[in-house]
């Protein structure tokens, strides 16, 4: 994955839906409630009332999908949990984020997904610091602490934490492993598919073709592999080893790598090379 070659941490959240960015110019709001009194329009409007108070000017709106736009790029995008009586809800603001990373790292690496989870919807995004070049951190938190007080009758002071204190947050370390987990954010993702073509050359011969994957991925392993390679261009039995090699693999080029090694020694010439072509192909669409 992009994230991972550019040395970007990566984890999973429990509420679930699309990816997220996040660096010290992207500021992340959590409200915590009841079940009952679970409202994302008021946490949003607590947003954007306090925009409009620091910067009166500035454009902000939120939509339907529950999200903000600032002259109709978006600044903020939601996620959210409810348990049996409490829930919480979670939101972006861009202020000073780098966008080239945003778009590098949130740009699918696999093509042909097929899956039942929320998908990702690519939006134009916009910081606060494009359309606000003076708005200071200190001032955007104290205008949010001014109308959170405000919305829900509250006097409560601005408060700086370390999240990283285990005395203050017993458990957070451990938790934080969890959600960075293979186990967590690839073993419990929801089962997918993968169809998409392959393209591939015989550097020898320049000779150039085509192949047809579809893979079927559940809890992060591989549980079916099919692939349609031209006889002509690799032997049907060799393209159908490589298949059941890579079923029972955890859908992870490393992982997947290491288990075509074997069967790419035991060629040699031409159809190892055509082998290799293949089998890094196959390795790309997992990232």
């Amino acid at each position: 994955m992009e994230s991972l070659r550019a040395g970007i941490p990566l984890a999973r959240r429990r509420s679930g839906g699309g990816t997220v960015f996040h660096d010290l110019g992207n500021l992340n709001l959590t409200f915590f409630t009841s079940k009952k009194a679970y409202d994302r329009k008021r946490n949003l409007k607590v947003i954007t009332e306090a925009l409009r108070w620091v910067r009166p000017r500035l454009d902000v709106q939120a939509t339907d999908r529950f999200d903000i736009l600032l002259n109709g790029y978006k600044i903020s995008g939601t996620a959210s949990r409810l348990s049996r009586k409490s829930s919480y809800h979670h939101c972006t603001l861009l202020h000073s984020a780098d966008r080239s990373a945003l778009a590098a790292v949130l740009r699918p690496s696999c093509p042909g997904i097929h899956s039942n989870a929320t998908p990702s919807i690519p939006s134009p995004v916009t910081n606060l610091l494009d359309y606000a070049p003076s708005l200071q951190w200190e001032e955007l938190l104290e205008a949010l602490v001014h109308q959170y007080n405000t919305e829900f009758g509250f006097s409560a002071a601005l408060t700086l934490i370390d999240p990283s204190d285990e005395f203050a947050f017993p458990g957070l370390s451990k938790m934080a492993t969890e959600l960075r987990s293979w186990d967590w954010t690839f073993g419990k993702t929801p089962k997918f598919s993968v169809q998409t073509l392959l393209d591939l050359t015989d550097d020898g011969s320049c000779h150039r073709t085509s192949a047809q994957l579809h893979m079927e991925v559940k809890n992060g392993l591989i549980e079916g592999c099919e692939l349609d390679v031209p006889a002509d261009w690799l032997p049907r039995w060799l393209s159908a080893e490589l298949s059941a090699v890579l079923v029972g693999e955890r859908f992870c080029p490393h992982r997947a790598a290491a288990a075509v090694s074997a069967l790419l020694r035991s060629e040699s010439g031409e159809l190892q090379n055509r082998l290799h072509g293949l089998c890094d192909a196959v390795l790309a669409v997992m990232g």
